[in-house]
């Protein structure tokens, strides 16, 4: 299977502007990415960044947008499902069935303790697991059009990875990807273990990172070899600010024969 390329946005700091990550995602499918990740996130570790709703960002990108795929990640113990389904039903149907749910169980125990909400990651394993299953239900209910979802999970810990592979595709994460990209050895152990557990059907597997133009396609070639379906460029504030942002975006996906002119 061939690999795609999406762009990662956070919603928070100099990314927490919903018209900045519109903005960006317009250029992502100009420059010939195929796909927009989108953060979720309420709070972040400086209490003074902004954050921006990643759910209005979708509903923006889906209504700017012609092609770009847009996978949007979901923090769902912490949302209400209905109002997750009546949401997504409605991002899917106005980008003509372009969403991907990316549901996790969060990485900041604040987004839960502030809003007075059980922290506890077992509690919020069992509430992802109900939500999940609920989401599909109510999407199947409501004549949703096809939604893929997939799950998040930190390896080398294994009940995400179990979860996301009762489902249609995983990004895992590791330690400290944000110093460095997660080495390819480790990647694919990840992805034999979900693999395993997955089975033959079709499944999608993400890894996040960084590359730079030039030798984008030669780096991104091991993850693809190890299963990887998706390679997801991530952009923040530990790469730069937008402008940085926008510049590697416009360069293009690491295929550069996909390339549009816009990205020349």
């Amino acid at each position: 299977m061939s690999v795609r390329y999406a762009v990662g946005l956070p919603n928070v700091g100099a990314f927490g502007d919903v018209a900045a990550l519109v903005e960006l995602a317009g250029l992502a499918e100009r420059s010939g990415w195929d796909g927009v990740h989108l953060w979720d996130h309420i709070l972040y570790h400086d209490p003074d960044w902004p954050v921006t709703s990643p759910v209005a960002t979708a509903a923006a990108v889906a209504a700017t947008t012609e092609r770009v795929r847009i996978v949007l990640t979901l923090t769902l113990p912490r949302r209400q499902v209905q109002d997750v389904a009546q949401d997504t039903a409605a991002i899917a149907a106005l980008s003509g069935g372009r969403l991907t749910v990316l549901g996790t169980i969060g990485s900041l125990d604040r987004e839960y303790t502030d809003f007075g909400l059980d922290p506890d990651l077992k509690a919020r394993g069992r509430a992802l697991d109900e939500r999940l299953a609920r989401l599909r239900e109510l999407w199947r209910a409501w004549d949703a059009p096809e939604i893929p979802l997939w799950c998040g999970g930190r390896w080398p810990r294994r009940p995400g990875l179990r979860r996301a592979a009762r489902f249609d595709g995983v990004l895992p994460t590791f330690e400290d990807q944000r110093d460095g990209n997660v080495p390819v050895a480790v990647f694919a152990e990840a992805v034999e273990f979900v693999r395993g557990l997955a089975g033959d059907r079709p499944y999608d597997v993400a890894v996040e990172g960084a590359t730079e133009p030039s030798t984008a396609a030669g780096h991104v070639a091991p993850y693809a070899a190890a299963g990887a379906t998706w390679w997801i460029e991530a952009m923040g504030w530990w790469r730069g600010d937008l402008a940085t942002a926008r510049e590697r975006i416009a360069a293009g996906p690491p295929t550069a024969a996909r390339r549009s002119p816009a990205a020349s």
